[in-house]
């Protein structure tokens, strides 16, 4: 990627003017003292003041409002700076309390007293999102649903009847209004350099922060609300984004030195990803992430806009345009609908996209970007799991778009293990990949069903008034008729002909099915489709799994304790029965799924029969475990119902998988 280092700036220039410039134009000092009460809480009125007004619509006029507003927050910086850490903790420090993180707003002050431009962006990121959530839990107080933007947040009826409408609009000039300084998202998106953040801006923030904590004291002592604090996001099942090995010290001493020399990296960008990396080192994983995100995206934001040849689109937009963000970058076409350039000249285009996606996008997944800059996330407790998967990520990505004279360091024995398990990267958190796992945990629950305590035959058998195992015995060739019609599409060496059920619906037989490679970028809707039909089936396919093993567990005991009653028996003699039979069907419907799974993008764009007929059909066999979670719960137990329902569900599956059998090997 031949990109110039001549570029000096990712800010267009109305944003760079009002962001560098115009908060500087009036040099006028600014006296504190008529902000700042005697007692140390922020002068409300006396800030508002500084805001401006349009004629026309009384709207924000932010132009003027940051002019106005400049010396003031020169003014607060400088008072910041006169405070020793114990003046400033006992002055202030109460008043953050209501944020639920004081510790992030403590280290600010420490961040502004070096004025060190890497550790102003950092401290202003970590502020914003801190502030956010805590603006959401007082949202919370007037509404139950909490809006996702921090520009809706801010503009909300809500806050305006806790704060004031002044109040918000001060905020609205330094955040959460693209019409403002918007600081918030010109750095989360990769916008800003280090020094085109000035400080001042970072203490005003501090300040306005205690200030609402003083307004909010007030506002709760008047109304006796009490402000209750969501809980942050806890993640569980780390070892699921287990792509990359653990990052030790040499790894990241050549990931300073590619940071140098890579293409990838904007030289104004330098000092954020020297201070990712050390940060890392430093076990503050936190901060590493929020540093190396807007990195990646302003990385990939150069390569998007080179080939698909748009290059103003390396800016920020205008307020009338959105941002070039990782949404529009992953995404299959540009918004003018040609076809989006980036995956085809990434060397390894799933690999890159599909672990963006993961760790970015996907609902299921961990969602870093969203839930880190909105606040979500504990940063004391942040897992150095993530933080090592994003780090390594990014490691592959310097190697990728390295000149070939840094061969020696890209082919280094640490860096190569990278660079494998990079290309061997599948996707762990699209609906295919959820739904492969929900079949094979299903499958495992199935497997305990020969495990379940059952009461010997002879015993049952001295029950009378039961039909025998004819019914049973009639579905179980059915099944096993189905499952030699579908032999020839599965893996020989998973299969056995002799015993077309148990030797053919086995978990080895599943695994190695959707051990095949099924592509996830950009699903068509017709896809997406058929696997939520899929993953429901599955999902019911378990319960039914577990309630069977619940309930012949419970009448077992009950049995061996002859506690059950006469009408009891006979119905956990049906139960025993079924279980014959159901194991089966369940292990046969999960087979069709990872079966579907293996052709369904090569069926969709084919299309040789009516789609929608065939998810019609999906659909009824849907309902059908649906209704098998009914009749197998212990409020029912209907267990002939089951055998009924069961032999017309398997007449459906047969017949539909004569047309489906067709449509496969077109598929193949």
């Amino acid at each position: 990627m031949a990109l110039p280092d001549s570029v000096t700036t990712c800010l267009s220039q109305p944003v760079h003017y009002a962001i560098c410039k115009l908060g500087f134009e009036k040099r006028d000092t600014y006296d504190i003292n008529n902000i700042l009460s005697g007692d140390g809480e922020v002068c409300w009125q006396a800030v508002t003041e500084h805001v401006c007004y349009l004629e026309s619509d009384q709207s924000v006029d932010y132009i003027r409002s940051i002019r106005l507003l400049g010396p003031v927050c020169e003014s607060v910086n400088s008072y910041f700076k006169s405070l020793t850490k114990e003046q400033f903790v006992v002055q202030y420090a109460s008043w953050f309390h209501w944020t639920n993180c004081t510790e992030v707003f403590l280290e600010v002050f420490d961040v502004l007293q070096y004025t060190e431009a890497t550790g102003v962006a950092l401290g202003l990121m970590k502020l914003t999102t801190s502030l956010e959530r805590a603006l959401g839990d007082v949202y919370l107080l007037k509404d139950n649903d909490c809006p996702f933007l921090l520009r809706d947040l801010l503009a909300s009826e809500q806050l305006a009847d806790v704060f004031g409408q002044p109040v918000m609009n001060v905020l609205r000039v330094f955040i959460g209004s693209p019409h403002g300084l918007n600081l918030r998202n010109v750095l989360w998106h990769g916008f800003a350099s280090p020094q085109e953040i000035p400080a001042k801006y970072c203490a005003m923030l501090l300040f306005l922060t205690a200030g609402l904590g003083q307004l909010l004291q007030t506002y709760l002592l008047q109304t006796k609300d009490v402000l209750v604090h969501r809980p942050y996001v806890i993640f569980v099942s780390l070892e699921e984004l287990d792509a990359f090995p653990d990052l030790n010290n040499e790894i990241l001493s050549i990931a300073e030195e590619l940071v140098k020399l890579s293409s990838f990296v904007l030289k104004i960008m330098l000092p954020f990803w020297i201070a990712a990396l050390t940060a890392f080192k430093q076990s503050r994983y936190a901060d590493s992430v929020i540093l190396l995100l807007p990195q990646l995206e302003v990385g990939l934001r150069m390569l998007f806009t080179t080939t698909n040849k748009c290059p103003n689109r390396l800016l920020t937009a205008e307020s009338s345009a959105l941002y070039t963000t990782f949404d529009e970058m992953l995404a299959k076409h540009l918004d003018n609908e040609e076809v989006n350039q980036l995956p085809l000249v990434l060397e390894e285009p799933a690999m890159e996209s599909d672990f963006l996606w993961d760790f970015l996008n996907h609902q299921e997944g961990p969602r870093i970007r969203d839930r880190l800059s909105h606040g979500e996330i504990n940063l004391e407790t942040f897992p150095r799991e993530i933080a090592n998967q994003i780090v390594g990520f990014a490691i592959t990505i310097l190697c990728r778009f390295s000149d070939e004279d840094m061969f020696s360091l890209k082919d280094h024995m640490v860096i190569r293990p990278l660079m494998n398990c990079a290309s061997r990267y599948r996707s762990r958190f699209h609906p295919i990949s959820r739904l492969k796992k929900q079949v094979l945990e299903c499958m495992k629950n199935i497997q305990l069903w020969p495990e379940l305590a059952t009461v010997p035959e002879e015993e049952v058998e001295k029950i009378k008034g039961l039909e025998g195992n004819a019914e049973a015995n009639t579905l179980i060739l059915m099944i096993s008729e189905i499952v030699s019609q579908l032999q020839h599409y599965m893996p020989q060496n998973c299969c056995s002909s002799d015993d077309p059920i148990n030797g053919v619906l086995t978990e080895r037989l599943l695994v190695e099915l959707c051990d095949t490679r099924v592509c996830t970028l950009y699903s068509p809707r017709p896809v997406l489709e058929v696997v939520a039909v899929l993953r429901k089936i599955s999902a019911q396919c378990h319960q039914v799994s577990q309630q069977v093993i619940a309930g012949a567990g419970l009448r077992h005991t009950q049995w061996v304790n002859r506690t059950l009653r006469s009408r009891q028996r006979h119905n956990y003699r049906r139960m025993l029965n079924s279980i014959k039979f159901l194991s089966p069907v369940l292990r046969l419907i999960l087979l069709l799924i990872t079966l579907e799974l293996v052709s369904v993008h090569s069926v969709c764009k084919k299309n040789p029969f009516d789609y929608q007929q065939y998810l019609k059909f999906l659909k009824s066999v849907l309902q059908y475990t649906e209704n098998l979670v009914t009749y197998t719960s212990p409020e029912k137990n209907k267990w002939d119902e089951t055998m009924e329902l069961t032999k017309k569900t398997l007449m459906k599956i047969r017949k539909i998988s004569d047309r489906k059998l067709m449509l496969m090997d077109l598929a193949m």
